[in-house]
């Protein structure tokens, strides 16, 4: 008896659908791709949980004969090429001859068509790879596929997808790229019975963008255009000043064909490197056709990478058309980053404080901790001293002059430094009242000891205040005690701050009302995932209602936050939400505060005043891990009085 045995049918198509077909997103495309190779001119999606239950993809393309349709749904049975060499000059999305066959070998598959011409079409159904069952029927021209219990023969593929909601957000994504690789069709995608994605159909890119992305994203659009010898670049991409969060909104589209590739990727990056922070990415949809003999499309299974015959050519092309858009002749690029096409007015109550004029000033105005959300959160701190103060040029200056009255000036930050004292002792004294819980609250991941930076079995000791002497680069705060030297992270500081100040509210977080609500723009699955997480976001400080089709109003943000902050907070939260597998509410609001208190923090290059920086110090203290941010970066480093000398070879000077 032989050790070697030949395959059968079934098993070879369960074995191919692990590559071809390795989520729902993957049927829709392959189903797509031929009713567009069809030559529809409408197609039309629907599913119901994600894809996983139910899936039906109809088009009103060429249709097939009763003879065509038999010969479909077997392997490597093909109309796209018929020899070897038909693979150098393919021009169509499908060319294997795999996509039926392995989907109906994993699902219960039901195929309806028929031609222009015929009286009735032929229906086909085939249960897990089953002998097909051909019977005729009526139908309208062209080609409808239904996809049933997807997976159900194959539980062990099964169980590795992920919720209802992410395997929907990615055929979401799939059919928004093939949509913009074919503006001449028209594309509705129903999800859960509620429309998702439609586009007008009129061949034009711009107006598909704007039914996709919105009115706000389509008017930040620069067109860019390249036409060399051989090689053409037309599309759009979003200004400086409009940027997402993920490369996800950028597609690439070669001979138009949906691709992933990092050359192109990589070229965007350089042209906008000087211009965006590096958390942005900006929208593009770049359709690049070059001969089809220079790229070679037979090297994935589902077809989403190719081979360029010169990389390095698409990788200047793109560069250089890029660079081209968003440098139009006669302005330089730092004129084009500084443009916002639309600023927003953000209005906000603040207390006025009246000194009588009979009562002249004892002591200089000391800036009181700037509130997140208030008008002059983002004010330089300098604005509480008197005019006439002066800018201090040392570090003495700044701690004994910062009035035209040095002892004056240092009486006051002396009075400061004791209610601060005194304050943190009546918090410290105070008892938990009700609806507050105690500041141990485990943060997403809790950082063990090998996360912080002293080593082990030391742990960094406050004797006494921790003073600061100052910041470097606007960036990190420098600071001392009797036994060493501290560098603190201003940003990853505040950020771990606030993150423990919202994870010990048990309840909502308290939140400020807008004087002028913000009307908030998304698209149509960002809009779904703030629909059905409300509940969250309003226990996070963030109170919106819809106003009007894919639009929000937003009535009032967390206290901590400034309101200029608010948009792109929710964004950032959107995009974790999208991120996220299947998770439990606690996770979800973790995640949520991280962002939050990443967003709300202060940023570096913002001057602090010695009082802000020994808020920050003293509230540091008394968190639970002070060496990590909420994302793990540690927020400080310690250097011991016998550290430093090391470092100055004073060992053998008895300092």
């Amino acid at each position: 008896m032989t050790m070697i045995h030949v395959l059968d049918d079934n098993t070879i198509n369960k074995i191919a659908a692990g590559e071809v077909v390795e989520r729902p997103a993957s049927v829709i495309k392959e189903l797509v791709e031929n009713a567009m190779d069809a030559g529809a001119t409408r197609i039309e999606v629907e599913i119901m949980a994600g894809g996983t239950s139910f899936m039906r993809v109809t088009d009103n393309g060429r249709g097939m004969s009763a003879e065509d349709a038999h010969l479909a749904i077997l392997r490597h049975a093909t109309s796209k090429i018929r020899e070897v060499g038909d693979l150098n000059t393919v021009g169509t999305l499908g060319f294997r001859g795999e996509a039926l066959p392995t989907i109906a070998s994993v699902s219960r598959f039901t195929l309806l068509t028929r031609r222009e011409g015929d009286d009735l079409g032929t229906r086909v159904t085939i249960t897990g790879g089953k002998e097909p069952d051909f019977i005729e029927a009526g139908c309208n021209i062209g080609t409808t596929v239904k996809v049933e219990d997807l997976f159900f023969n194959t539980p062990a593929r099964k169980k590795f997808l992920k919720t209802n909601h992410t395997e929907g957000s990615r055929i979401n994504d799939f059919i928004v790229k093939l949509a913009l690789s074919r503006p001449d069709i028209e594309f509705h995608f129903i999800n859960n019975n509620k429309m998702s994605v439609v586009t007008p159909g009129t061949g034009n890119l711009y107006d598909t963008i704007q039914a996709i992305y919105g009115a706000k994203t389509a008017d930040s659009l620069l067109a860019l255009t390249l036409e060399d010898e051989d090689v053409k670049i037309s599309g759009y991409i979003t200004k400086p000043s409009m940027l997402k969060s993920s490369r996800a909104w950028q597609t690439y589209i070669v001979n138009s064909r949906i691709i992933q590739n990092r050359a192109i990727a990589k070229a965007i990056d350089n042209a906008y490197k000087s211009l965006i922070p590096k958390s942005g990415f900006p929208l593009a949809v770049l359709r690049i056709e070059v001969p089809q003999r220079t790229i070679d499309v037979n090297v994935h299974p589902q077809k989403s990478e190719l081979k360029f015959e010169d990389e390095s050519r698409i990788f200047k092309a793109v560069y250089k058309a890029v660079l081209d858009a968003i440098r139009p002749a006669g302005r330089g690029l730092g004129e084009v980053a500084a443009v916002v096409e639309k600023p927003e007015q953000h209005v906000a109550m603040e207390p006025m404080q009246f000194v009588p004029a009979t009562e002249p000033l004892s002591e200089p105005i000391i800036p009181q901790w700037p509130q997140a959300g208030n008008a002059h959160a983002g004010a330089s701190p300098q604005q509480g001293h008197p005019a006439s103060a002066g800018k201090p040029k040392t570090i003495y200056e700044a701690v004994h002059r910062s009035s035209p009255i040095p002892a004056e000036s240092m009486a006051g930050f002396s009075a400061a430094q004791q209610s601060l004292r005194r304050e943190k002792q009546d918090t410290l004294d105070a008892p938990v009242t009700e609806g507050r819980v105690a500041e141990t609250t485990p943060p997403i991941s809790s950082p063990d000891a090998s996360a912080a930076p002293c080593s082990e079995g030391e742990s960094l000791q406050y004797e006494g205040t921790v003073v600061p002497i100052g910041q470097v680069d606007l960036t990190y705060i420098i600071a001392q005690d009797a036994k060493g030297l501290y560098i603190v992270d201003q940003h990853a500081a505040h950020e771990r701050i606030l993150f423990d100040k919202f994870s010990a509210m048990a309840g909502d977080i308290p939140s400020q009302q807008l004087l002028v609500h913000q009307i908030l723009s998304f698209d149509q699955k960002e809009s779904d995932l703030v629909e059905a997480h409300q509940e969250l976001f309003a226990s996070l400080g963030f109170h919106m209602e819809m106003s009007g089709e894919r639009e929000f109003r937003l009535m009032e943000v967390p206290a901590d936050v400034p309101v200029s902050e608010a948009e792109d907070i929710i964004r950032e939260i959107l995009t974790d939400l999208m991120d996220m597998h299947e998770t439990t509410a606690k996770e979800i609001r973790q995640a949520c505060l991280a962002t939050t208190a990443c967003r709300a923090a202060i940023k570096a290059g913002e001057e602090l005043s010695f009082r802000q920086m020994q808020i920050i110090l003293d509230a540091l203290a008394h968190t639970a891990f002070p060496y990590t941010c909420p994302h793990g970066r540690p927020t400080i480093l310690k250097f011991s009085s016998e550290e430093l000398a090391k470092m100055f070879k004073r060992t053998g000077f008895g300092f």
